[in-house]
């Protein structure tokens, strides 16, 4: 194989033949995962929503691998990096995007967010036993919901193409709540940390700040929701991703998010529905 043309947390992007590209994950992600990633692929593909199509699992060296129909665009952190005097646009369009994403019916046989979440906090070695337990209590209140969530929807998971942006990267999507799915895309957005040797300098932490509170505010008149629960949905997501294979300087911020908002949290009654 030729070099990668994309690297990603959990995989590298390879260019196929017919018309394809290989998706090879990372020794750590396991078979499982990618059996449920393609699965999961397969049912998204099929309500309609604008993703590529899915191929084989495939296994390449030990390394486990997807095959996708190859989508020819750019990112929308790429096409933000070239063009920075239209974050307001580009904003506006993922909150659109996610907004449509909600709307669908989930397909018969999607994993469950709220079972999930769950077992993502469990494993959270990082968060201290009685913070982990309290965030479980919080999850358990918070309503369920069976509508089509990405779980890791942020601008460099859509690709801008000429037949319209595709989103791609779905080992993480669920049928669950909305809000939940949000809470989390605000938080890669705002706490999600470059890669080893490379930092953010004062105006890329402004430029994401702000494009953070666009999409978020142009969701609100899509989809109106209390701040008080996206508050507590972005607790419990942070606790979730405190199980994730993330850089050190992205745990110490996300341990300070939760231990300094735990104890101003008022417990909502358990509810259904989203």
């Amino acid at each position: 194989m030729d070099k990668p043309f994309a690297i990603g947390a959990t995989a590298e992007i390879y260019a196929w033949e017919n018309g394809q590209i290989l998706k090879l994950f990372r020794d750590w992600v396991t078979a499982s995962a990618v059996q449920t990633e393609a699965r999961t692929a397969r049912l998204v593909h099929a309500s309609g929503a604008p993703v590529p199509a899915v191929g084989e699992v495939v296994e390449i060296d030990g390394r486990m691998g997807l095959l996708y129909e190859r989508i020819d665009g750019r990112s929308m952190l790429a096409a933000m990096s070239a063009q920075p005097w239209r974050l307001l646009h580009f904003a506006r369009q993922l909150a659109e995007l996610q907004a449509d994403l909600h709307s669908r019916v989930v397909p018969a046989g999607m994993p469950t967010q709220r079972e999930r979440m769950h077992t993502k906090i469990g494993q959270a070695e990082a968060l201290p036993p009685a913070t982990r337990q309290q965030m479980l209590i919080l999850l358990d209140s918070l309503p369920t919901g069976h509508r089509l969530c990405h779980g890791d929807f942020h601008p460099d998971n859509v690709l801008l193409t000429a037949r319209g942006p595709v989103i791609i990267d779905w080992i993480d999507a669920t049928a669950g709540h909305p809000l939940a799915d949000v809470a989390r895309s605000s938080l890669l957005m705002g706490f999600a940390q470059p890669p080893a040797g490379s930092t953010l300098d004062w105006k890329i932490r402004l430029a994401r700040r702000w494009f953070t509170s666009a999409y978020l505010a142009h969701y609100r008149r899509l989809h109106r929701f209390a701040a008080e629960e996206l508050t507590h949905w972005r607790l419990v997501n942070a606790a979730a991703r405190l199980s994730e294979n993330v850089p050190e300087s992205e745990v110490r911020m996300l341990l300070a998010f939760v231990e300094t908002s735990v104890g101003r949290v008022s417990y909502p009654p358990s509810s259904n529905g989203g």
